[in-house]
């Protein structure tokens, strides 16, 4: 990359030769860790999808568009965020969602499998395929929370009051 970007000299003076590598370390996410750890874990996305109902319900439909005029709208976030809870819930085998906007009722059934699903997977000490239990708890609260906080940003409510 750096003959590409036309800094081949300035990486070459900084290279510090081979190195030995002393240990691996595979990092929090594959260490074991008790029921009750997972389940303290679980309170996390449970936590991030209670506040981004609680986010779609009051913002307005509409959103602030940005500069030249892209975004999207909420329904459109809600859509996007709940298809790629449904995609990573087919790493656990979790199959309940087939509508865009689901209702609430079966949003929160799909939910409870989902964490089940988790559940067995611990149990089991398996993977979600590549990913960890835990990885897959916490990447779900982030993106979850990123797109809460989307919505908040560009909500026109207070706006047009």
């Amino acid at each position: 990359m750096a003959t590409l970007a036309g800094m081949e000299a300035a990486f070459a003076t900084t290279t510090a030769g081979p190195l030995d590598v002393v240990e691996h370390y595979p990092g929090t996410d594959r260490h074991a860790m008790s029921s009750d750890a997972l389940e303290h874990e679980l309170t996390l996305p449970r936590a991030c999808w209670a506040y981004f109902d609680d986010v779609r319900s009051r913002v307005s439909a509409e959103m602030q568009r940005r500069l030249r005029g892209g975004g999207r709208d909420r329904d459109r976030i809600v859509r996007h965020t709940v298809a790629t809870e449904r995609d990573w819930a087919k790493k656990l085998g979790v199959f309940t969602l087939q509508d865009a906007l689901p209702t609430d009722e079966r949003l929160n059934a799909h939910r409870d499998a989902y964490y089940n699903a988790i559940r067995a997977l611990h149990a089991q000490g398996k993977l979600a395929r590549t990913w960890p239990p835990r990885f897959l708890i916490r990447h779900n609260a982030l993106h979850t929370m990123d797109h809460a906080w989307e919505m908040e940003d560009k909500d026109l409510t207070a706006k047009r009051a």
